[in-house]
């Protein structure tokens, strides 16, 4: 799972067997550790939602996606979702959550296990 985050914007990419395991499990985590503090981030299926939604809280950034397009994900030929968050703040997050292609160009990354590029064929 990587994250990249700019501005007002998150994006999660996952590789296949992330998704998969997302629809089967209804979640999946990964941490980095700095030391002396971890940083945890993850995402979760959940029932009580329509859109994406998203936490930070106690060093965790958490993306909630609803459960049945999650369960369904794996699946179906989606790539993206997305949405457009209002915060308690009232500014808007964009949330960006996708299947993670491999590379156009050369990379050092592990990319076995990412969805083949539809631009490489």
């Amino acid at each position: 799972m990587k994250i990249r985050i700019k501005g007002d914007s998150i994006r999660f990419r996952l590789t296949q067997t992330e998704v998969k395991s997302l629809s089967d499990n209804g979640q999946i985590h990964d941490s980095t550790n700095f030391g002396t503090i971890k940083f945890n981030y993850g995402v979760v299926l959940k029932s009580t939602i329509e859109q994406l939604h998203i936490s930070f809280d106690n060093n965790s950034i958490i993306l909630e996606m609803p459960e049945a397009i999650g369960k369904a994900w794996f699946s179906n030929d989606i790539i993206t979702y997305d949405h457009t968050m209002k915060t308690a703040a009232g500014n808007d997050l964009y949330l960006l959550l996708e299947k993670d292609f491999t590379c156009l160009d050369n990379t050092i990354e592990d990319q076995s296990d990412n969805y083949p590029n539809p631009k490489l064929s």
